[in-house]
């Protein structure tokens, strides 16, 4: 959904040790990278980032498609493999299938970039039926009678439950700045590198046509048809854990980084009794929150944010980011999609206030930089050396302590020839003017450097300062 972006790919890869009939884990590389045909300068991919974060956060939901945000998951429908954004805010996977025809999509995407473009030939998937529960679901729940009777089902064959053989009505799906509708199909989901390892009734959408969506998306939401919600129903030790390490962004083109680890389930912790056991292998302490409910956007990742920290000064988060009420109301989602984390505006600026209290005496402020990327504040300097620390304070007393880099981007002005540097957090508007729903969103930038775990079976989130690209080095 935004022209130029930073495309993380994510080739799927475990190793044969793995594919025993006990699997309890599998490991995903997700690797980083930019086209440098896709934008012209770090200002100018900051602030088409900046503004793609704000417009996915007023709409209430998230899809990754915006610079340095983008996970492509690889893996295998039938016969033919294929490329997906993959996005914890959203609990649909759908692809792109031929013909397909995409409104509005020039230069959201290089097409190089995806290593197995769509769209999908549905040479061996069937259509779902009306009475399918997946149809239900997708449709918001409706009853299986007035999904064949939208299907053109006879009122005999309802009426005495036998409408198995109309398929499921099509169904439209809505993100920020994009839509599409799809057909319900099902087809055996495998990985390329262990084709023993599969999923005979994989269930996704079948689009042909879109509005702003290139491409598909495999959302890993906590919803009936998410990806790991499918994983789980045939193996719930893989898809009722997983975690990834995001290696820090780099808004510079052309540069390719290390992969990224994605694992799905629980793997072996290890207690360090020798020398060649590496510290990256020992086992791990993580600073656990409990997952919130939302009962109106039950597929988010919410938890409650109780305080900011700036250097010693510890603010307040206001009653609507420390909970969600009855109408779905308040918290704060943890999304792989969205870029940089947004704050309500009063909170906001409280934080940046003591900020910039901080920062401001010794360096100047970049007001032509700040319009120019969508930031603020920003400032010049040879040295941040002097910045403050930052920490989320979540609920069940977790605290989770920011290394700089996760809030303060440092670049080259160009123009100003100088070096800058830029917070990297976003007012989220006015509450009393909102339209409700979560309060906050924490960006997948503020989650680089640390191991992110979803454990849905005990419905709590988790973070571990981790070295990511050493994990990966050691995982594979």
């Amino acid at each position: 959904m935004a022209p130029p972006h930073l495309l993380l790919l994510l080739l799927l890869l475990f190793s044969l040790s793995s594919l025993q009939p006990s699997l309890s884990s599998l490991l995903l590389p997700l690797s980083h990278s930019l086209s440098s045909a896709l934008f012209n300068s770090t200002p100018h991919l900051l602030k088409s980032t900046a503004s793609r974060s704000a417009s996915r956060f007023r709409r209430r939901v998230s899809l990754p498609l915006s610079p340095g945000a983008d996970y492509t998951l690889s893996f295998s429908l039938g016969p033919q493999t294929i490329s997906l954004y993959m996005d914890t805010g959203s609990d649909v996977v759908w692809v792109p299938c031929h013909p397909f025809d995409c409104i509005l999509c020039e230069g959201k995407y290089s097409p190089s970039s995806i290593p197995h473009p769509s769209p999908l030939n549905l040479s061996s998937a069937a259509r779902l039926p009306c009475k399918s529960p997946s149809c239900s679901a997708v449709h918001s729940s409706l009853p299986s009678s007035d999904l064949c009777a939208i299907a053109n089902c006879p009122l005999e064959t309802i009426e005495i439950s036998d409408c198995h053989k109309f398929p499921c009505p099509p169904f439209y799906y809505a993100y920020g700045d994009g839509s599409f509708v799809a057909k319900l199909y099902h087809d055996t989901l495998s990985f390329p590198s262990s084709p023993s390892l599969n999923l005979p009734n994989f269930t996704f959408g079948c689009a042909h046509s879109a509005l702003g969506e290139p491409i598909g998306v495999a959302g890993f939401g906590r919803g009936r048809l998410s990806f790991p919600a499918q994983l789980a129903r045939s193996s719930p030790e893989i898809g009722n854990y997983f975690s990834y390490c995001l290696i820090a962004h780099e808004f510079d083109a052309a540069r390719v980084l290390k992969p990224s680890p994605l694992i799905l389930g629980r793997r072996e912790k290890k207690k360090k009794i020798n020398s060649d056991i590496s510290e990256e292998e020992e086992e791990v302490y993580y600073s656990y929150t409990p997952m919130l409910y939302n009962p109106k956007h039950s597929y988010f990742y919410c938890v409650g944010l109780e305080a900011v920290s700036i250097g010693k000064i510890k603010i307040p988060a206001p009653a609507s980011l420390q909970r969600v009420d009855r109408r779905g109301n308040g918290g704060m989602v943890v999304d792989s999609g969205t870029t940089f984390t947004m704050l309500p505006r009063k909170f906001y600026l409280a934080v940046v206030r003591e900020f910039n209290r901080r920062v401001a005496a010794a360096h100047r402020r970049a007001g032509g930089v700040e319009e120019r990327t969508g930031l603020s504040p920003c400032y010049y300097g040879d040295s941040f050396d002097d910045v403050p620390r930052l920490a989320w304070h979540f609920g069940g007393n977790s605290t989770v302590a920011m290394p700089r880099r996760n809030y303060f981007y440092e670049f080259l002005d160009g123009e100003a020839k100088r070096k800058v540097g830029c917070v990297m957090l976003m007012d989220s508007g006015d509450e009393a003017e909102s339209e409700g729903g979560p309060a906050g969103l924490l960006g997948n930038y503020q989650q680089q450097g640390f191991e992110v775990v979803y454990d849905l079976e005990e419905k709590r989130l988790g973070f571990a300062s981790r070295k990511c690209a050493s994990l990966w080095d050691t995982l594979k």
